[in-house]
């Protein structure tokens, strides 16, 4: 909905009444997700005042260098869930069609991209909510076996793609410190992954650095409170966007960990509120399978960062990142890297296969 900067507020509390059917529209609805319905709403407002140039003054800062909020208009709650999930229905109908190339069409234009990405993480976000997940114990490991191609080439030189090949990951739960907290195997070699740590340091324990299923499940759930302590606790080198930084961070938890249903959840309604996310209608992984991708461009890089989701059940496929601009390494959507997480389970030991059970 497009709200007019110059229209009073009866003016608009009239427009959002004409969208609520007669009688108790939010009866049946669970109650988690009115306010879930509530924020997306207004964060879609926000984005419309932004596009249509209100004043930046009349909003409530937020105390992290992310998305300005306006305090909630007094409009009925009723109102506020309707229009929420009239979008969200509207959304869910348009990203399922395909179009004539084979790819998902949309009907977001770039005026409304911003919009596309809102609804879209909510989506996804409810779908992590309701999904179960077995708690992953601490002497446990996170096996991730994903499909990779990087790109070869010295940076400002032309892409270089590397040959597509299977990278296995196994990831540490310990919650006390460590130098050695896993394992990749690829091209037939195994390789420790270590943190650096100054000498004699015990390591490090579970954090942001070295995220466990514990640590994760510790996070707050309301995305506004996770989003500060991510960007509080994700470190940003000199000339760096954070925005950027905090974004890039997030895409690793997503895909390199198992978490609790409810911290993912608030994981994609937090990655909402971050300035510059946007929605790309189509998009491939590194096995070839097309989805839907949350994205978010580095300006003074020229490269655009994609997770790309399938476009019917919204489970995380993989990530890609490509030339957002054309430069000296190639041509604008030029793929730089990309991946596809193929398989993620937990197993008991650092080099154990779920499929087999066997391992070092």
């Amino acid at each position: 909905m497009n709200a007019d900067p110059a229209g009073s507020e009866q003016e608009e509390r009239a427009a959002l009444a004409r969208l609520v059917p007669a009688g108790p529209v939010e009866r049946g609805l669970p109650p988690e997700l009115h306010s879930h319905h509530k924020d997306v709403l207004m964060q879609l407002i926000d984005i419309d005042r932004e596009r249509n140039g209100a004043d930046p003054a009349t909003k409530e800062t937020v105390t992290v260098p992310a998305r300005t909020r306006r305090p909630a208009r007094p409009v009925l709650l009723a109102a506020c869930v309707a229009v929420a999930v009239a979008a969200t229905l509207t959304v869910g109908l348009v990203t399922g069609q395909r179009g004539p190339d084979g790819g998902h069409g949309t009907t977001a234009t770039a005026g409304t991209r911003g919009h596309g990405a809102v609804v879209t993480l909510d989506r996804i976000a409810a779908v992590a909510l309701r999904t179960d997940v077995e708690p992953v114990r601490d002497s446990q490991f996170v096996y991730v076996r994903t499909r990779v191609a990087e790109n070869e080439a010295d940076w400002e030189q032309p892409v270089r793609p590397g040959v597509l090949h299977d990278r296995e990951a196994w990831f540490s739960q310990e919650q006390g410190p460590l130098v050695q907290y896993g394992l990749i195997r690829e091209n037939g070699e195994d390789s420790p992954i270590r943190i650096l740590v100054p000498e004699g340091s015990d390591g490090e324990t579970a954090g942001i650095d070295r995220p466990t299923y514990a640590w994760l499940a510790s996070l707050p759930t309301d995305p506004a409170a996770l989003l500060k302590r991510i960007y509080a606790e994700t470190p940003v080198e000199s000339g760096e966007d954070q925005d950027q930084a905090v974004f890039d961070r997030i895409g690793e938890l997503v895909r390199e960990q198992v978490m609790p249903s409810a911290t993912a959840a608030a994981i994609y309604r937090a990655t909402a509120r971050i300035p510059g996310v946007t929605e790309v209608d189509d998009a491939v992984d590194a096995a070839g399978r097309h989805g839907i991708a949350i994205a978010r461009e580095d300006e003074r890089m020229g490269l655009r960062t994609e997770w790309i989701f399938d476009p019917d059940t919204l489970a995380y496929l993989g990530e890609r990142t490509v030339l957002s601009r054309d430069s000296a390494m190639g041509s604008a959507g030029t793929v730089f890297d990309t991946r596809a997480v193929l398989e993620r389970a937990v197993v008991d030991r650092k080099g154990q296969q779920p499929r087999s059970g066997s391992g070092s």
